[in-house]
């Protein structure tokens, strides 16, 4: 396993000055922000395909410092019932996905997206429970009519240039919110669809990440380190489903922390050792979201966290004492 960060934490400066800090920190390897909500602060694919010396000065950039690309992330709702704000996020994503391609990288991240709750709709309907029965009306449309639709064919797209991993974050709000939802999607569409495993959204689901890498076993692409904390006494009032902005800490039942800020350093230990058993051996990548932190109090501490915690070697192919 490598350490890697999300760098656009750090868009107000530039990617040769972020690099830099990253390798100080002894970070090698790095997730680009290309489209969509990470932005293109470092990385803009319609510019960097368009003209190949700033293609190629971008990957010296890299090799400058010795960091590798491991995946591209332009996370958005390509199936926005807005049929412009969706072709926007469509057209970030296939662009990410071209560049990936000429990086020789072959993961791509982003979200499930979701619809509205009927072709009417112009702003997207999470539903979440069965009852009444419209939710379950709401679910066959924006499943069957719409989202595996639309992943089929984007997801032939991405092959076809090479990506074949699209790392879904699972995220509350978006279609694929939980490991059952993201294998519904990965049987109707492939193998090509996978997770990007950020435990801080399943946490506060009340799901616990052990349970749900091992049910993943064999579809982790990509993993966020990232922390939540659950305030025990709000959520004893209020529950875990909470809108209140994430500046109000102090009244929300959650919020999220840097690695190690939400949970112990065994709860993380047991995370990443079940990673391994699971088969996965990529990066665990910082994100940081912690309203408590400046960025890099809050990555110096992840980064510190994660070195005692991370397995670094292949694993063994031998058991000298078996």
């Amino acid at each position: 396993m490598k350490l890697s960060v999300l760098t656009n934490l750090f868009a107000d400066i530039s990617l040769d000055e972020a690099l830099a800090k990253f390798q100080k920190l002894g970070i090698e390897s790095v997730e680009i922000g290309c489209g969509g909500y990470p932005g293109k602060a470092h990385c803009d694919p319609e510019k960097l395909l368009a003209d190949q010396a700033a293609l190629e000065e971008f990957k010296a950039t890299f090799a400058k410092y010795g960091i590798e690309i491991c995946a591209l992330s332009t996370h958005g709702n390509a199936v926005h019932p807005n049929k412009e704000i969706a072709a926007q996020f469509d057209y970030d994503f296939k662009n990410a996905v071209l560049l990936a391609e000429k990086l020789g990288i072959r993961t791509v991240i982003t979200f499930s997206g979701c619809p509205g709750g009927s072709p009417a709709d112009t702003t997207p309907n999470w539903a979440t429970c069965a009852w009444p029965p419209d939710f379950l009306d709401v679910l066959d449309y924006q499943w069957n009519d719409v989202i595996i639709p639309y992943w089929k064919k984007t997801a032939a797209f991405a092959k076809e240039h090479g990506v074949d991993r699209i790392a879904f974050e699972m995220h509350p709000g978006f279609c694929v919110y939980n490991p059952e939802t993201l294998l519904r999607l990965r049987a109707a569409v492939g193998d090509v669809i996978g997770a990007n495993f950020d435990p801080s959204h399943l946490i506060w689901q009340g799901i616990d990440p052990v349970a749900a890498i091992r049910v993943l076993e064999g579809a982790i692409y990509h993993f966020h380190a990232k922390d939540t904390k659950i305030d025990k006494y709000n959520t004893a009032k209020f529950g875990v489903l909470d809108t209140k902005h994430y500046s109000d800490e102090i009244h929300r039942s959650w919020i999220f922390r840097s690695v190690g800020y939400g949970n112990g350093l065994d709860y993380w230990r047991d995370m990443i050792s079940n990673l391994r058993l699971v088969g996965y051996d990529g990066v665990l990548s910082i994100e940081h979201e912690d309203s408590l932190m400046t960025t890099d109090e809050g990555l110096c501490h992840a980064v510190q966290f994660l070195k005692e915690s991370i397995i670094r070697d292949p694993k063994p192919g031998t058991m000298s004492w078996a």
